[in-house]
């Protein structure tokens, strides 16, 4: 039996903040695990608009970014581990994605992990997607091994995080692909109105779906492929966004037309597929009203777990990767990403 202590760090592409998760991992003839701690560290206005903020900076700013985010998340992870039992073994950083256009081999996560190891002490792993972009694949979704070992009683496992993925097994292999944006797009449209989110979907409750604009969405390009596929924000900020603006509604119509939009593609993603049970996390999981439409439209059984699950399944994850990397296995699955070969993918800092 073999048990590691792992830190997870993740910041996703809606900006909710930054979460971070301490797990023991234990090997006995399969993986298991237990959260010890969990929190997210809200981004200060500051740091929202320096992460949001960053297609004009000059090549040395973007590097000081890159650093500065590595000193933000060090002493951020320094201050959590701080009432731990004992020392984590290693840190899994995520970073926060800046760009990711796998078409182009370019992909980017900031938050430098030699920083993060110098503030912590604690050998760190980053920039999980780096090696899988450059062997042709998609360096996304990376979760998906965790699905496979820690997560494997469910038939489904849909992240709804700022981009909805989805992760199950078919043919006995892993797949995996990235479906449509979610709170990226909710909470873009919501902050118009001054809330940072839409509570519980209410405010899209109110509003009337767009047929025009409706149809138009389900229509994109993206939606007509094959994966693996990956999406990032800037495919939302050139072929989603101005399609919505090229129509003048409500905030409420708009928000109302997203949430039958994305749980279009939620369900048709995986109808295809035989019924089972699949398991919903992701800040978008706490969305009573996109879960009551989703499951409404899908044959599979929809379960929520415990809100633990629902908020940190993805740091939980990434520390786990960070394992895996450690021991040499592999965390990147070829089935998913599309890459040549599976492999071990993340750059390891030792302090």
């Amino acid at each position: 039996m073999e048990s590691y202590t792992s830190i997870g760090s993740m910041s996703g592409t809606s900006l909710d903040g930054l979460d971070m998760v301490a797990c023991q991992f234990t090997f006995d003839k399969k993986w298991t695990f237990e959260v010890l701690k969990a929190n997210t560290i809200s981004y200060s206005h500051k740091w929202m608009n320096r992460l949001s903020d960053f297609s004009e900076l000059t090549a040395i700013d973007f590097v000081f970014l890159h650093n500065e985010y590595g000193k933000f998340t060090g002493k951020q992870i320094a201050e959590f581990c701080a009432d731990l039992p004992e020392k984590p073994f290693l840190i899994a950083s995520h970073g926060h994605t800046i760009f990711h256009q796998p078409d182009i081999q370019l992909t980017f996560q900031i938050g430098n992990g030699a920083f993060i190891a110098a503030a912590t002490g604690i050998q760190t792993v980053c920039d999980f997607r780096s090696l899988d972009v450059a062997m042709e694949g998609q360096g996304a979704p990376l979760v998906p091994v965790g699905d496979e070992l820690l997560f494997d009683e469910y038939e489904f496992c849909l992240n709804l995080g700022g981009i909805a993925n989805v992760s199950f097994r078919v043919d006995g292999k892993r797949k995996a692909f990235d479906i449509c944006p979610a709170n990226m797009a909710f909470n873009h449209f919501t902050k118009e109105t001054g809330y940072e989110y839409d509570l519980n979907g209410d405010m899209g409750r109110l509003g009337t779906v767009h047929p025009e604009l409706l149809k138009l969405l389900n229509s994109l390009d993206y939606y007509q492929q094959d994966g693996p596929k990956s999406l990032g924000r800037a495919w939302f900020e050139t072929e989603f966004l101005p399609l919505v603006y090229s129509f003048q509604l409500t905030t409420k119509d708009i928000l109302r037309t997203l949430y039958e939009h994305v749980s279009d593609q939620l369900s048709m993603a995986i109808d295809q597929y035989p019924k089972g049970q699949v398991l919903i996390t992701g800040g978008g999981a706490h969305n009573v009203f996109l879960i009551e439409l989703f499951s409404e439209k899908t044959k599979h059984k929809t379960i929520v777990p415990s809100e633990q699950i629902i908020d940190f399944k993805e740091a939980i994850i990434f520390a786990f990767l960070g394992v895996l990397r450690f021991r040499n296995q592999i965390n990147c699955l070829k089935s998913v990403t599309g890459a040549d070969h599976d492999h071990s993918g993340g750059v390891i800092y030792l302090p």
